[in-house]
């Protein structure tokens, strides 16, 4: 997988009165230049989750690779944004099992719901995935873990069908080991 380049993170204090979670809006303009042609898609597909979840106090761009026979593996990664941190590397891998067939990659934009601080990502997220795509497509899932709300939304190419349950689990260096 191509890195996505890094960026310094940058920390700051939020002023009084400021916006702990980004409006549908913020997140269209800031997926726009990421997905590009697809944006409309990404639009709809966001417009989605904030009616279901509300807004999110964080989100990954990022992107992954992944293929299953059954049982899978993926890999991806990416940077996160919050309101006080801008642009933190992360990376994430995770197996799954369930009736999946295919691969793919895919750039991804994370929605994060119930974000009490960065280091709270470090961890495995449960995740119930369908995909049914021929050469492209869009999708959502949420993952979850404790209160915390993890929807990943992927713009994928490949082929791929199914369903499967896995998890994934976040770490602020890469590593091949998905458990």
């Amino acid at each position: 997988m191509a890195g996505l380049g890094a960026s310094p993170v940058v920390a700051r204090a939020p002023r009084p009165g400021e916006r702990e979670t980004f409006s549908t809006r913020e997140l269209v303009d800031s997926g726009h230049g990421f997905f590009g042609n697809v944006s409309r898609g990404l639009a709809l597909t966001l417009e989605e989750a904030t009616r279901r979840w509300g807004e999110p106090n964080g989100y990954i761009l990022g992107q992954e690779a992944s293929g299953a026979l059954f049982g899978g593996l993926r890999y991806g990664e990416g940077s996160i944004y919050t309101r006080r941190n801008r642009g933190q590397r992360i990376y994430w891998q995770g197996p799954s099992l369930g009736f999946d067939i295919g691969g793919e990659g895919a750039r991804q934009m994370m929605l994060i719901y119930n974000l009490p601080a960065i280091e709270a990502m470090y961890e495995r997220f449960l995740e119930i995935d369908g995909s049914a795509y021929f050469i492209a497509g869009f999708g959502l899932s949420a993952a979850t873990r404790d209160n915390m709300v993890v929807v990943p939304i992927r713009s994928g190419v490949g082929v791929r069908l199914g369903v499967s349950l896995g998890y994934l689990k976040f770490s602020p260096s890469p590593t091949w080991n998905p458990f």
